[in-house]
């Protein structure tokens, strides 16, 4: 059966990049499995060249990956102060107080809604995985269990209808990705906003993000795509910010389509920036291919290097883009002693495919390795000024994004 845009139907046949076979990133091995065999699937994403949606293909369910998920936001510090400086500023421009209600889809563990809740504004969180939901009610935040679509988002509209509706990295991992956008209108308020963070694709190509594709991420959004999608459902983007976050990201500000909202000169701006760049074009798509490979050479170089002088080299983090990038490089405990994680929940497990240990960060001050390679990029201020004391032994950091460096 040909493969078929999850957006607008048109046949996929213009293939963006061609990882191989990978496990599910954050299917992280527990110590009785290692003996065991792992799934392994094709890892590929595909370009539809009507709306230019990039999206890999589905071999996993959401119910598979997030029922018991890994990823916890609060271990992670930039990224929560991202989230309350958010919510400082959207308490102060639409005036929130506790005559509003705000709602935010995948809400992990109550990383953003905390600061909502402290403020005695009404929140509540959709999140799939039970595991995180329940850290998210232990701190104080309402949230249910649900995987959100328009029937879901039709059940909430009758009780906790949205002025602020917020979806932050959650919208390239739904497959289905009509029927979450259409439960956002349901769900949001005549008046309301939807804000919306995610990934930019142009950072990814531009910035050779090719670890950043995995079996979770269902799609990769340009602007472009994204107010396609929106328009198509009924509502319309009026903003948009560029965010440094995850190698370089967007948040889109959207509306109900008949709201008289403003669109602000951001919009038409970026929208041009991107045209102009080829992303309305199949060359920009058809050449990443050759460019991932000529990276991924130059990670291996890197590595091959310091192995041959005699270098010691550990991993710091244990994120579903250090899975992608280990695996189709071929990077296994011949390279990387083992990795470590601030997370309780990785450590003692195994990264799926390479099989490379998981460690509590206090590894690293016990072992003394030269290299310490960051696979969290996006986060290696934070990790290099949090492991700052490797410098007490002539410890160095591999930093990788777009080039691979030794700092």
């Amino acid at each position: 059966m040909t493969d078929v845009c999850r957006f607008c139907a048109a046949p996929l046949e213009l293939v963006f990049a061609d990882l191989g076979l990978c496990p599910v990133a954050n299917s992280l091995v527990e110590a009785d499995a290692l003996r065991r065999p792992e799934p392994f699937y094709p890892l590929r994403a595909l370009v539809c060249e009507r709306c230019f949606l990039v999206q890999t293909e589905e071999f996993e369910s959401p119910a598979g990956i997030f029922a018991d998920y890994t990823y916890f936001s609060s271990f992670s510090t930039s990224w929560v102060a991202h989230a309350e400086r958010y919510a400082e500023r959207m308490v102060d421009e639409l005036g929130l107080d506790e005559r509003h209600t705000v709602v935010e889809v995948g809400s992990n563990d109550g990383y953003l809604l905390q600061f909502f809740h402290r403020r005695g504004i009404p929140v509540l969180g959709v999140e799939p995985a039970a595991n995180v939901a329940q850290e998210a009610n232990v701190r104080g935040v309402p949230t249910i269990v649900r995987f959100f679509d328009a029937a879901v988002a039709a059940e909430l509209a009758e009780q906790s209808p949205a002025d602020l509706l917020i979806g932050n990295n959650v919208l390239a991992h739904m497959p289905q990705i009509s029927g979450f956008v259409a439960g956002m209108k349901r769900l949001l308020k005549p008046e309301g906003v939807v804000t919306v963070e995610f990934p930019h694709l142009m950072r990814l190509v531009e910035d050779g993000q090719f670890d950043t594709i995995y079996h979770e991420h269902f799609s990769y959004f340009s602007l472009g795509t994204v107010a396609r999608i929106f328009e198509h459902h009924g509502l319309r983007v009026f903003d948009v910010e560029e965010l440094p976050t995850h190698g370089g990201s967007l948040r889109v500000f959207a509306c109900h389509a008949a709201s008289d909202r403003v669109a602000t000169e951001r919009v038409a701006a970026l929208a041009e920036r991107e045209r102009a760049a080829g992303y309305r074009d199949r060359e920009v798509y058809a050449s990443f291919g050759e460019r991932m490979n000529a990276m991924k050479r130059e990670v291996l170089r890197c590595l091959i290097d310091a192995k041959e002088q005699g270098l010691t080299i550990a991993g710091y983090g244990a994120p579903a883009k250090g899975t992608t990038l280990l695996n189709v490089c071929g990077i296994g405990t011949d390279f990387l002693d083992y990795t470590v994680d601030k997370s309780p929940h990785k450590q003692g497990r195994w990264l799926p495919g390479v099989r490379i240990p998981i460690h509590a960060p206090d590894q690293i001050r016990r072992t003394r390795p030269d290299l310490v390679f960051i696979l969290p990029w996006n986060l290696a201020d934070e990790v290099m000024e949090e492991m700052a004391f490797i410098r007490d032994w002539g410890g160095r950091f591999i930093v990788r994004s777009p080039g691979v460096t030794i700092v």
